[in-house]
């Protein structure tokens, strides 16, 4: 069986570690407080689409000021703390998610996550009517947090204590974040309370009893589907971090409009809950619920994962974002040290089983060193060169650069912590790894190089980093795609795909599908990048042409 509770909170702490970097927490709380909403943004890696005179000439004065006295209060940063995340082992943001903030009479003020799992981590704040789309029939709907101002509002962050709390205390924590005792726990008659009983009864599997305790009639029996499925209802529910005590007062606060929901679960399924005497939540296949039916924004049902992760002890308060912490643990003293995920760990020696004797390996100076002579390390070399099998130090060193084979255990989590910064947009903590003395040739378990991810970070620091220690712009990956490649296909800015092909990069290339740039742009559509279609088409006419999808731009 698999452990979805292990998973889930593997999942959260590495979120908490890499999403929303300690930086990235300063600098835009700086820009906040010093009234640049716009700074603040940028530095929490949100595109701006709008800007208040042209709110001001479409909705009127008023409706600006009032957007104003909003974004003046928006912390952009806590936004990307709380916003929805996958799971299943991946960090990155939920894509395709549209989350209203708030709404100021014709307008409103909404974010939009990224398109693509493994694509660039920006979000984009936008103001007016949402736009529907021909594919919106199979993505989310809209999220509507616009009740969920502590999630995004700095004037209403103390609300978290009382949401899923009871405005004194969090389940299982004191107010200043030590433990309560185990007999203290699971009194019902208290709010915060009855939370700790009904979570307890999760975590022995009891679904139903959890759900009888918060007053919630579950029914898990009818749910229209093949055997293998039915066999897993329970485990389909259990798996959710749902907060069955919190359920129907939440969606209460949400109006009318949600006397009878769903929440998404795994496919094939979803929860559907009405607000009878006494509320029903059945699990019900997908094929049969309605459409129209509204899904449950995120916050209202979920369990708060920084306090499952608190309880299970994989983070301390100190790492929470410090709006989150003030906001759990009133009482708790100032730290000793600065509040937020922590920086880079130092890299440390490993050893690795070498010609019969254990052998010390480490990341330094700029590369995998090992204990070997430089003259050992020729002859590895050129018996590699010639076919021969190399082993102990020497494939370590040969797979950490790209070759096949599988790393040690705790060099693969060294390497990984670059490349999940890399991936979540941490240019200062990857410069900050390569002062450390981290190896930039480095590549990941797909064979990419950290080019192969500049589209992900704000380039102009770490790409003239890159260049000048030689990486090299034609490298490929296992798909045979060059860092151009991931560039355009990954949603890159136009700056980055700029400044890759002012740098020398190739642009008459094609991957391993025989896919060149120009289907690329076709592909996703890149209006911005009509420059570079045009000189494809002018230069390299006979490269690429792979792509029969629409041709809107002809």
């Amino acid at each position: 069986m698999i452990d979805r509770r292990g998973q889930y909170l593997a999942d959260w702490r590495r979120i908490r570690r890499y999403a929303v970097p300690r930086w990235m927490i300063e600098r835009a709380a700086e820009r906040r407080l010093a009234g640049d909403w716009a700074g603040a943004c940028a530095a929490a890696r949100v595109r701006v689409g709008f800007d208040l005179a042209s709110v001001a000439r479409e909705y009127g004065a008023v409706v600006a000021r009032s957007l104003e006295k909003d974004l003046l209060h928006l912390a952009p940063d806590l936004l990307r703390w709380h916003l929805p995340r996958l799971s299943e082992g991946r960090s990155t943001l939920a894509t395709h998610q549209k989350i209203i903030l708030a709404r100021h009479r014709a307008g409103t003020l909404w974010v939009a996550t990224p398109t693509m799992a493994d694509g660039s981590q920006h979000l984009n704040l936008r103001f007016g009517a949402i736009p529907r789309t021909q594919d919106d029939f199979w993505r989310p709907q809209p999220q509507d947090w616009s009740s969920a101002r502590h999630l995004w509002d700095s004037r209403h962050t103390a609300e978290l204590l009382e949401r899923h709390g009871d405005g004194k205390r969090v389940p299982f924590f004191h107010p200043d974040g030590t433990r309560v005792a185990d007999e203290e726990l699971g009194d019902t008659r208290t709010p915060v309370g009855l939370a700790e009983h009904v979570t307890l009864l999760q975590d022995q599997g009891e679904i139903k009893a959890a759900f009888d305790a918060a007053g919630i009639d579950l029914e898990l029996q009818n749910l229209d589907l093949p055997a293998r499925y039915r066999a897993e209802n329970t485990t389909l529910v259990s798996g959710l971090p749902i907060a069955p005590s919190r359920l129907v007062e939440e969606a209460k606060r949400l109006g009318r409009r949600y006397r009878r929901f769903r929440i998404q679960t795994r496919w094939p399924s979803s929860l559907v809950v009405s607000l009878g005497r006494p509320p029903r939540a059945a699990l019900v296949s997908n094929n049969k619920v309605d459409d129209e039916l509204r899904v449950l924004p995120d916050p209202a049902w979920r369990r708060l994962p920084d306090l499952d992760l608190l309880r299970a002890g994989l983070i301390t308060p100190e790492e929470l974002h410090p709006l989150v912490r003030s906001a759990l643990f009133p009482a708790r003293p100032p730290a000793e040290g600065p509040v937020g995920p922590p920086d880079p760990p130092p890299f440390t020696p490993l050893r690795v089983r070498c010609q019969g004797d254990w052998h010390l390996v480490q990341v330094r100076d700029g590369d995998l060193r090992t204990s070997h002579t430089a003259k050992e390390e020729q002859r590895e070399a050129a018996m590699r060169a010639l076919g021969g099998e190399v082993t102990g130090c020497f494939a370590v060193r040969h797979i950490w650069h790209g070759g096949d084979g599988r790393l040690p255990r705790d060099l693969r989590a060294q390497r990984r912590d670059i490349f999940l910064r890399a991936q979540h947009g941490d240019a200062p903590g990857i410069l900050r790894l390569l002062d450390a003395g981290a190896d930039p040739f480095v590549r990941d378990g797909r064979k990419r190089t950290l080019l192969h991810y500049i589209h992900m970070v704000d380039h102009e620091e770490l790409l003239p980093r890159l260049l000048e220690a030689g990486l090299d712009l034609e490298a490929k990956e296992q798909g045979d795609r060059t860092p151009l490649h991931m560039a355009v296909d990954g949603y890159g800015s136009e700056a980055v795909i700029r400044a890759l092909i002012d740098a020398g990069a190739r642009i008459d290339i094609v991957d391993g599908w025989g896919m060149g740039l120009i289907d690329l742009i076709k592909r996703t559509r890149r209006a911005d990048l009509g420059w570079l279609r045009e000189r494809l088409k002018k230069e390299h006419p006979d490269v690429g042409g792979m792509w029969w999808g629409p041709e809107d731009e002809e």
